[in-house]
């Protein structure tokens, strides 16, 4: 448009994603007990909403481009990693390892098989379903109410927990989903490599 530069506004929000994974550090632990938890799920709200908004606004502005497509995953993940580390210390309790040590663990396991997808498959990528939104939708809002919390134990939590069980398990079946795509070319690739 006459040679002025749009910034490129989903790109910026979602460095901002990034920028506030220290605060959100940074307000858990040093913010006063009392106020440390509702501020710490402020901040990953704050987060969360950033994440709907840059893919919104990427698709309506024309504004989606590579790096957009490679940062806002990464974003995404480091974020959901970042807050799942602090709830299992808060509760410190094997209820709550399990569905993070699945989330944070399928995240690996899935980069893994994207970048061997990209580079060595016939499928080489393969599209967000409604079934990723919804474990997206929640598994943000169980962390934002386990954030917000603390370590009590009243319905709200319990919900939070559900929620987190529920979308430990969608996060298996996506990996499933990824797994049983490239399986043939992952097969393919082991015998040739024996």
């Amino acid at each position: 448009m006459n040679g002025v530069n749009i910034p490129n506004i989903p790109n910026i929000l979602t460095g901002l994603r990034i920028l506030l994974i220290p605060i959100l550090v940074g307000v858990f632990y040093l913010t006063p007990l009392e106020f440390r938890y509702i501020l710490s799920a402020f901040v990953f709200t704050i987060a969360s909403l950033t994440d709907w908004l840059d893919g919104y606004l990427a698709r309506k502005l024309g504004q989606q481009t590579p790096f957009g497509a490679f940062l806002d995953p990464v974003a995404d993940k480091l974020i959901v990693a970042v807050a799942l580390v602090l709830l299992v210390e808060v509760h410190a309790s094997a209820v709550l390892a399990l569905p993070a040590l699945v989330i944070v663990g399928r995240e690996i396991v899935v980069s893994a098989l994207r970048e061997w997808m990209a580079r060595y498959s016939e499928k080489r990528s393969v599209a967000v379903s409604v079934l990723g939104k919804v474990k997206t939708v929640a598994q943000m809002v169980a962390i934002i109410l386990l954030l917000a919390l603390g370590p009590v134990y009243d319905q709200y939590v319990i919900a939070g927990f559900a929620l987190l069980y529920f979308s430990a398990g969608l996060t298996l079946w996506s990996m499933y989903e990824y797994l049983k795509l490239a399986w043939p070319d992952l097969i393919s690739g082991m015998r040739n490599d024996l």
